[in-house]
């Protein structure tokens, strides 16, 4: 038997998982620093889209922006199709789209919507806020400056994961997997990483021990071409 599958109102989901992360174009705030001129986050050469197979239903009726991810959209490093869709979880379809300069935000997706964050779930079991994808700590500028997301977002982002856990249990444990990955990776670093807390605030999390510090996030670290005095005035 197959893995639970349930069904999504995808209307509904984007509908009340819309707003923008920050009310600066992160976009373009980035683009400037990648060679090809795109948001990293845009950039089929630097990450690949996914969607619940429930979205695709959705988005290839009502939009021509998305088809399937082939593997050979970056010209300049194709991947193997066989070997990069045997790694995605079999609840998820790899996609690509037009480009940044043809989005139609109200087809973007959850990918699109949650990125650069996932829900972050404690070792006994607790989703407690958003946590970043740490690959993209030298080239995403809202890693680099979390104090710009605003608490409507944040909000959004909680009540859509609290909902997709309560009915699909199987998400919830996917999270909780990519949560260890994430202390595990920062265990080998020796660094704490933040988590933008769904109560509202900020935590520093021990990736050894998951106690918990508040913190200001103005405080918190930066990366890259952000981490310079002339990009902080």
């Amino acid at each position: 038997m197959g893995a639970f599958i349930p069904k999504l109102d995808v209307a509904s989901f984007y509908q009340h998982f819309d707003v923008p992360i920050t009310r600066e174009d992160c976009g373009a705030l980035c683009s400037p620093h990648n060679p090809s001129g795109k948001p990293f986050c845009c950039d089929i050469c630097r990450a690949v889209p996914v969607a619940y197979r429930q979205e695709w239903d959705y988005l290839s009726a009502n939009t021509d922006q998305w088809h399937e991810w082939r593997g050979d959209e970056c010209t300049e490093e194709p991947v193997n199709p066989k070997e990069m869709r045997a790694e995605t979880p079999e609840h998820l379809l790899l996609l690509a789209c037009k480009g940044p300069q043809a989005c139609q935000r109200q087809y973007r997706a959850s990918s699109c919507r949650q990125f650069p964050f996932f829900p972050y779930v404690t070792d006994n079991y607790r989703f407690i806020g958003l946590a970043y994808y740490w690959d993209f700590e030298p080239t995403c500028w809202i890693i680099s400056h979390l104090d710009r997301v605003t608490d409507e977002y944040r909000r959004e982002f909680v009540n859509t994961y609290d909902e997709i856990f309560n009915i699909w249990p199987d998400e919830f444990e996917s999270y909780a997997a990519m949560s260890e990955e994430m202390r595990d990776f920062f265990k080998e670093q020796h660094r704490r990483f933040p988590v933008l807390h769904r109560n509202g605030r900020t935590v520093l999390v021990s990736p050894v021990s998951e106690r918990l510090q508040y913190i200001s996030v103005a405080r918190l670290r930066r990366f890259g071409p952000y981490d310079s005095k002339e990009e902080q005035r």
